[in-house]
């Protein structure tokens, strides 16, 4: 019968499983041993106390929940205080100086932080640690009876609580998180504080069988809201995270408890050497005697029972189950599961037993799957979901997920509770922990394969599954020894392929970090993205290769990378004679000169004996040179450059524009003409403009100006002086160059337009209608255009008027009509 070992607890009832037999046999004493057992199924930590062996370093070592060795380490490091394990099952080991050594399974030294100087110096009292709102959180108590907390171990950032009367040592404390804060519980004999992370603390009111009686002990429920104390009196009060509902329990009992927990919420379990006594709320209990002494891990939904030989899990008996298998049992599931076994039996039973819930089927149905997974043995499991199955035929419309869903958690907390897995978790934990947070756990116990079928079972997405997974296996394949580079390499290559989700560059990191340089190279061979690629090529010093493989990427923005990073590493002859053989890095690193640096640009081209880039660098680089005398010496060495170069055509510019600085100084000092940075052609246009004619005509004829520009260069400057009686005399040489048109312009250019009109008279007939329009004179343009017989230029003058000229548009549109009629004749 499954209510055969319940035992009743007031109105509830309390069950123990078995869970294992440890695989370490009878070799394990438990009481000559430090234990720490992480919650949630997790590894069990034992740390042998030689303390009487002088000399002898205490042994360190993990085991599975099921007694399965994992590893073992010769703790060569100082005292350690406390052990514990992390949410993510990294073993905390704290030492009497405030140190947290961190460790993982395989007990690889991870990191290690300090809970402050303080701490430090007046030495590690008493720890606890505890499940935070962050995270994993740790507090000490030092010798000077202050408390350091930190609430998350991945986010250092330490508090100090001070606690009332620090003259004395606390009887009692724990931590306690409320509101989203962690604060200290402490007893100081009778007084019970609260205190927080702002030096605030508050009296709390309790009262206890006898006011003068110290608090010796305290253990706080996982949830945070039920508080057990145990008073020097021997009394264990049990009530309320607020201390308002509370009852006293006297156990027949002389001595402190060697360990005090909650079993869940709803009953206290006290140990006692090999006496385990297990107290509800309501002041009733029951009791166990154990062989040999144990050690109790809290856990959700019970308390694991960590023996000597077994391992054994008390919890309450689920509602659910209770339900069904509680004796003369009414309930919906509880027909149910008797009309499966009848019907096994093809008992006429069935059928009586089927009318009697035949209303609420689908209530029986959901209790029957909801109590197996609430059920450990496999056998039972099967029992309640064929109870549910056999209930889903007569329901017409039942949604199959429930079951579905259910079949499928049953089927992978089967799996790993297995003996060689060692996790043996329940449905609550599982439903608490997460799946994607087993798998995690499987992975860092190396069960691989495991994980991905897992994950390939319940459908779970590539990056969330088996990808995530095949990136951890090559991580761990990298540091396995005793394979060469090539076939580690291979190996994972086949493996993971063109897996989704994986990036070679982590596993290559990885092999680096472990110094295989070599196979960490051949990882990155098979990395499609080369920004991934090329930084860790960088890395290891192979920077020729990440330059190659950022030029094959066409990232410009990674080649710049790469070359910057050499630029800076290699002597300048060394980076020059790299970059030389690759004809994009060699052209992207003389563009990024050409902005930045032109000084380095011309080195380079030096170097590589190319006059005629060195010479352009140089007419460049003349221009910065603010003194004359600087920039015609830099000019000087551009024209014997240019002439290595066989250019001569540019060493006679490179010349002329040094003869036309002379010039500018000498018109500087004798004209008192700033003219320094101005070219040929507006130091000739700016000498018109300040009428100075004679030395204007002496650079035409030094510099050989031609004449038609010349003439441009005199009527512009001509007309911006407003020197309207020289601009009409050159209009009347003997020979001009440019047409009256170059006159309207110019005229028009600085808004003479009455100057303009002057001389459109001598402007050619082609011409006459643009100045006429261009000064404005459409009348006379549209006269001129009908003249001339052009429809086209009548459209330009009719395209030039605005409403305004509204008459000159109707004398246009005339011109052309006359002009079509003669045409249709």
């Amino acid at each position: 019968m499954a209510s055969a070992n319940w035992t009743p607890l007031g109105t509830e009832y309390y069950e123990k499983l078995e869970m294992y037999q440890l695989d370490w046999g009878d070799q394990i004493e438990l009481s000559k041993f430090t234990v720490a057992a992480a919650q949630y199924g997790g590894p069990i930590a034992l740390l042998k106390d030689d303390s009487n062996t002088p000399n002898v370093r205490p042994m360190l070592t993990v085991f599975t929940s099921a007694g399965k060795i994992l590893s073992q380490l010769r703790w060569n490091s100082g005292k350690i205080k406390k052990l514990g394990w992390s949410y993510t099952e990294e073993l905390l080991c704290v030492q009497d100086d405030g140190t947290v050594l961190v460790y993982d399974l395989s007990l690889n030294f991870l990191r290690q932080f300090s809970m402050g100087q303080e701490t430090k110096e007046t030495k590690v009292h008493d720890v606890r640690i505890f499940s935070s709102y962050k995270g994993t959180g740790i507090a000490v108590l030092t010798t000077s009876y202050r408390i350091f907390i930190v609430n998350s171990i991945d986010d250092l950032r330490i508090r100090k609580l001070e606690i009332p009367g620090a003259d004395s040592a606390p009887t009692a404390w724990d931590i306690i998180t409320m509101d989203g804060q962690s604060q200290a519980l402490v007893a100081k004999r009778n007084e019970l504080y609260l205190v927080d992370h702002g030096g605030q603390y508050q009296k709390q009111d309790i009262d206890l069988s006898q006011t003068e009686e110290a608090i010796v002990d305290m253990a706080i429920s996982i949830n945070n809201r039920y508080i057990a104390l145990f008073s020097e009196k021997q009394v264990i009060w049990i009530g309320t995270a607020d201390f308002k509902k509370k009852c006293d329990f006297k156990p027949k009992t002389s001595k402190k408890p060697t360990q005090l927990v909650w079993c869940g919420s709803g009953a206290v379990v006290a140990l006692w050497d090999k006496l385990m006594l297990v107290i509800g709320r309501d002041q009733q209990y029951f009791y166990f005697n154990n062989d040999a002494a144990v050690h109790l891990v809290e856990e959700e939904d019970g308390v694991r029972i960590v023996g000597r030989d077994s391992v054994e899990f008390l919890r309450k008996v689920p509602q659910v189950t209770e339900q069904i298998f509680k004796i003369a049992s009414m309930e919906p599931g509880a027909m149910l599961f008797e009309a499966s076994r009848e019907f096994d039996k093809q008992s006429q039973r069935a059928d009586e037993y089927i009318r009697t819930v035949k209303d609420q089927l689908e209530t029986a149905v959901s209790q029957c799957i909801q109590a197996a997974g609430h059920e450990y043995e496999p056998s039972k499991q099967r029992r309640l979901l064929k109870a549910a199955t056999f209930g889903k035929c007569f329901l017409t419309d039942y949604n199959p997920e429930p079951f579905v869903n259910m079949c499928q958690m049953l089927r992978v907390l089967n799996q790993v509770r297995q003996p060689p897995i060692g996790i043996p978790l329940t449905y609550t934990q599982l439903e608490r922990l997460t799946m994607p947070t087993l798998i995690d756990r499987l992975v860092n116990r190396k069960y691989f394969y495991l994980a991905i079928r897992i994950c390939q079972y319940l459908k779970l997405p590539e990056a969330e599954g088996a990808s995530r997974i095949l990136a951890h296996w090559a991580c761990y394949k990298v540091q396995s020894k005793g394979e060469d580079d090539e076939q580690v390499a291979r190996a994972i290559a086949d493996k993971l392929g063109d897996t989704p989700g994986v990036s070679y560059s982590d596993v290559a990191n990885k092999a680096l970090e472990v110094g295989r340089n070599d196979l960490a190279i051949r990882l990155l061979d098979n990395e499609p993205k080369a920004a991934l690629q090329v930084p860790l090529l960088m890395k290891m010093k192979r920077e020729n290769i990440a330059l190659n493989k950022a030029i094959d990427s066409g990232d410009t923005d990674l080649i710049y990378f790469v070359l910057l990073h050499l630029k800076d590493a290699l002597p300048k002859g060394e980076f020059f004679m790299a970059i030389r053989q690759l004809p994009v890095a060699y052209a992207l690193y003389i563009q990024y000169c050409r902005q930045q640096s032109p000084a380095l640009m011309e080195q380079l081209y030096d170097q590589e004996e190319n006059h005629q880039e060195v010479a352009t660098c140089k007419v460049m680089g003349s221009f910065k040179q603010e003194r004359l005398e600087d920039r015609v010496a830099v000019l000087n060495e551009a024209k014997d450059s240019f002439t290595k170069a066989k250019n001569d055509f540019a060493a006679k510019q490179v010349e002329d524009q040094m003869k036309l600085l002379r010039y500018q100084r000498l018109l500087e000092e004798e004209l008192q003409m700033p003219c320094q940075e101005l070219s040929l052609h507006e130091t000739i246009h700016k000498l018109m403009v300040t009428r100075n004619h004679k030395m204007a005509e002496q650079l035409r004829k030094e510099f050989k100006v031609p004449e038609k520009r010349y003439w441009w260069l005199r009527v512009d400057a001509l007309a911006q002086s407003a020197d309207w009686v020289e601009l009409d005399k050159f209009s009347k040489s003997k020979k001009p160059l440019l047409g009256m048109e170059a006159f309207v312009d110019a005229c028009m250019k600085y808004d003479a337009k009455m100057e303009a009109r002057k001389y459109i008279p001598r402007v050619s007939p082609e011409k006459k209608v643009y100045c006429l329009i261009k000064t404005g004179l459409l009348r006379e343009a549209a006269e001129v255009a009908f003249e001339n017989r052009s429809e086209e230029e009548l459209n330009k003058v009719l395209r030039a008027c605005s409403t305004q000229d509204r008459t000159v548009e109707d004398q246009v549109r005339a011109y052309k009509q006359q002009l079509g009629a003669a045409v249709r004749k």
